[in-house]
């Protein structure tokens, strides 16, 4: 799913081919070196690090190394799962070389006990694998309650999106997870409210409920989220809503679990709010989003409140003080993907230990949560959305893959190396940002589900480019998305940080 509002190649066994050993096929070759990196180099608690080994020699050297960690474990393609602690410690990863196992390198991962302000991601095979298969698809757990009551429920494969904002859940009917029966939200009418919300592959609608949610050991209560409804449910979609779809879009993506691909979606963007001051009374009409849905006749558009409005769920944990952003760390994935990934949703910037800036690079916003991206000569509007699952930007040069896979690139070159320039609101001159794109039909047919070098065609119009999960995979610290207003170390949001 491409949520913006407004708008799988087996590892290869180096341990397995070092098996072969010898000398790498030369009597005369030496190893002299291995270095060894790991990104990120700090994670929480049973957290992931993707290590890498560069090994230096003369002649027909091998390559191959042997990994160990001193703490958790480490697969042979270097992910380490670091343990479970209690206090923090420090993991020691080495790669030996297989040829020579007097030549090692180390590197060092900091485990830190897990924060009351971190979540657990996982990326992998989604809610239903033995349905169907989500790609790409970052996703936490969420509990959600009966405002008032201990009815509570833990909600899994909830999709995180840097590109909306608010919770929305799936409904039963639509075959998510969500058993509860939420206190409907009223407008000033005393009417049910209802919302359609339109991304760039389709829309999804339901009503308004309230409920405590808690993430972590963050919570809010009274929290206004949507319930998301088939086209079968009561109330009808109004022709309002569904004409919104966009063009190639799927329409209603809330008429199934695999349309929508997730039990809901948690949208931690740069706004507060879903709508905001547009949809309040000081216009002169209510736009197409909130609904006054009587028990009988048809839905029409209203005004509401910026209370009635669905929030950032972030910006309301202000007991803790973690709510002015979120940061998304995600170990680094190798070409081909990787299967189960594991990162963190770390709530606050700059207000903890945990989710401290360091010298990323701050990209100031516009008032759509725009910076700037230049590729191949052209300037796009560029955003960071983790809820969509590639780069998705457009590349005539590039080829496309035979349907049905019609709308990814799958490059005759692959990996295709590719650079674009990015340059927020507050700076002068582009960064250059160098990624890769393999061919997603050769992606799609392994077992794998997390990859850094999936991209396809941008479906808006008009054209802009948008930096996906694909790009959070290995930055170090990670991504940070500030909320519009809140205050922060290096200032003010909104901005994305890098």
């Amino acid at each position: 799913m491409i949520s913006r509002l407004g708008l799988l190649l087996a590892l290869a066994s180096i341990v397995g081919m070092a098996a072969c050993g010898g000398n790498g096929g030369s009597g005369s070759s030496t190893v002299t070196s291995v270095s060894v990196t790991c990104s990120p180099s700090s994670v929480t608690s049973g957290g992931t690090s993707q290590c890498s080994a560069t090994v230096n020699g003369t002649g027909n050297f091998s390559t191959a190394v042997n990994w160990h960690a001193s703490a958790g474990s480490i697969s042979s393609a270097g992910l380490l799962m670091a343990p479970t602690v209690t206090t923090s410690l420090v993991d020691t990863v080495t790669a030996t070389s297989a040829q020579n196992s007097g030549v090692a390198g180390t590197a060092t991962v900091t485990v830190n006990v897990t924060s009351a302000n971190v979540a657990p991601i996982i990326v992998d095979a989604g809610p239903q694998p033995q349905t169907f298969t989500s790609t790409n698809v970052a996703f936490v757990t969420v509990t959600v309650c009966v405002p008032g009551t201990s009815n509570c429920q833990n909600i899994d494969h909830i999709m995180v999106d840097t590109g909306s904002f608010g919770l929305r859940l799936m409904s039963s009917a639509s075959g998510g997870e969500l058993n509860l029966s939420l206190p409907t939200e009223n407008d000033s009418s005393g009417n049910p409210l209802d919302e359609c919300l339109v991304f760039l592959d389709g829309f999804i609608w339901g009503p308004i409920q309230t409920a405590n949610v808690s993430i972590a050991g963050e919570s809010a209560n009274n929290v206004p989220v949507q319930l998301i409804i088939p086209s079968s449910s009561s109330p009808a979609v109004p022709s309002s809503c569904s004409s919104q779809n966009p063009s190639g879009g799927t329409g209603n993506e809330g008429n199934s679990l695999q349309a929508f691909g997730a039990n809901g979606i948690i949208g931690v963007g740069v706004f507060p709010l879903d709508c905001g001051a547009a949809c309040t009374s000081q216009n002169s009409s209510p736009p197409d989003q909130y609904y006054d849905c009587p028990s009988s006749g048809t839905c029409t558009p209203t005004f509401v409140t910026l209370t009635q409005q669905v929030p950032n769920p972030v910006t309301l944990f202000t007991s803790t003080g973690d709510d002015n952003g979120v940061l998304i760390q995600l170990p680094s994935v190798p070409d081909g993907g990787s299967a189960d990934v594991n990162g963190s949703l770390i709530f606050g910037i700059g207000t903890q230990s945990n989710n401290g800036l360091g010298s990323v690079q701050v990209y100031g916003l516009n008032n759509n949560a725009d910076f700037t991206t230049t590729f191949n000569g052209s300037t796009y509007p560029g955003f960071v959305d983790s809820g969509s699952n590639g780069f998705f930007f457009q590349d005539s040069s590039i080829s496309t893959c035979p349907s049905p896979n019609q709308e990814w690139y799958c490059p005759s070159n692959s990996p295709d190396s590719l650079s674009a320039g990015n340059q927020g609101t507050n700076m002068s001159s582009p960064v250059t940002v160098n990624f890769s794109i393999e061919n997603a039909d050769s992606l799609f047919s392994g077992s794998n589900t997390a990859f850094s070098t999936l991209g396809g065609t941008y479906p808006g119009t008009p054209a802009g480019f948008d930096w996906g999960l694909s790009f959070f995979y290995g930055r170090n610290p990670g991504v940070f998305t500030a909320i519009d207003g809140a205050p922060t170390p290096v200032g003010s949001g909104p901005y994305f940080a890098f």
